[in-house]
């Protein structure tokens, strides 16, 4: 049973001292792909360079709307160079819109997300987007930005069933994260049983958003396992099952080559 982690941020500080046996225990867990997902300009070339030396985790590169007030020209082209210098770059983000805490002002969040589906269309690589208390917002800028050109995931899926069908509309993946376990997800049960299982992806968002089991704890891959365990339980499928037809989402989205 092979998983695929479609949004980590494994080359974060949080996992320098011990990154190298933090992907030993994903792959005994049976983790054996990984999407190291940029959050600013430098953050995103630690992403490439993790990515570059592991031959089972790939990079997103991109501006996450919490920086998006430091999305100028400079940061953009950092990101372009980035994605267009190493093959292990397979999406452009973490890009989007974050309502929840404003940590831009929502007009250079929207610039930047706009400027950063437009870089995925000129590359010709899906999206990784990032939404919270702004799903009509992300949607409406998804359509006039004409994602389904690209295509892409929609990581830590917060919304109800019909964003949901809304983002199944435009092409794009919904990945569920930990928080598909706790006890007070309302919505996400309704949503794992709205999505066709050809669209759905499971991630950790590590080192944030651990399942209910490790609450408190830094998050790591290996503990996806539970989150892939909830959405098999919502969905009324075998975990092995699920688990074939996600880690093939995670590569037809991700546009890899199949599992070996």
């Amino acid at each position: 049973m092979i998983l695929f982690d479609t949004h980590a941020h494994l080359h974060l500080p949080e996992f320098d001292a011990d990154r190298a046996e933090v992907l030993a225990r994903a792959r005994t867990a049976g983790v054996h792909g990984f999407l190291t997902v940029g959050i600013d300009a430098e953050d995103s070339a630690k992403a490439v360079a993790l990515a570059e030396a592991a031959p089972d985790v790939w990079a997103a590169v991109g501006i996450h709307p919490h920086e998006a007030a430091g999305a100028d020209e400079a940061a953009l082209e950092t990101v372009r160079r980035l994605a267009l210098g190493s093959a292990r770059v397979v999406a452009i983000g973490e890009t989007g819109l974050d309502y929840y805490r404003n940590l831009s002002p929502r007009s250079a969040q929207l610039e930047a997300f706009r400027r950063q589906l437009a870089l995925a269309r000129e590359l010709g690589r899906p999206v990784v987007v990032h939404c919270r208390e702004a799903h009509a917002d992300v949607l409406g800028m998804l359509r006039e930005e004409r994602v389904g050109e690209v295509g892409g995931i929609m990581h830590c899926f917060s919304g109800d069933a019909a964003a949901a069908r809304s983002c199944l509309d435009l092409g794009l993946g919904i990945s569920l994260a930990g928080p598909v376990t706790y006890p007070n997800a309302r919505k996400l049960p309704e949503v794992v049983r709205a999505v066709p299982l050809e669209w759905l992806l499971v991630e950790t968002d590590c080192p944030f958003l651990p399942p209910q089991p490790y609450r408190g704890k830094r998050n790591e891959p290996a503990w996806m396992v539970h989150t892939a365990g909830q959405v098999a339980a919502f969905k009324g499928v075998s975990f092995a099952e699920l688990a074939v037809r996600l880690t093939e989402n995670a590569r037809r989205l991700l546009r890899l080559p199949p599992a070996e």
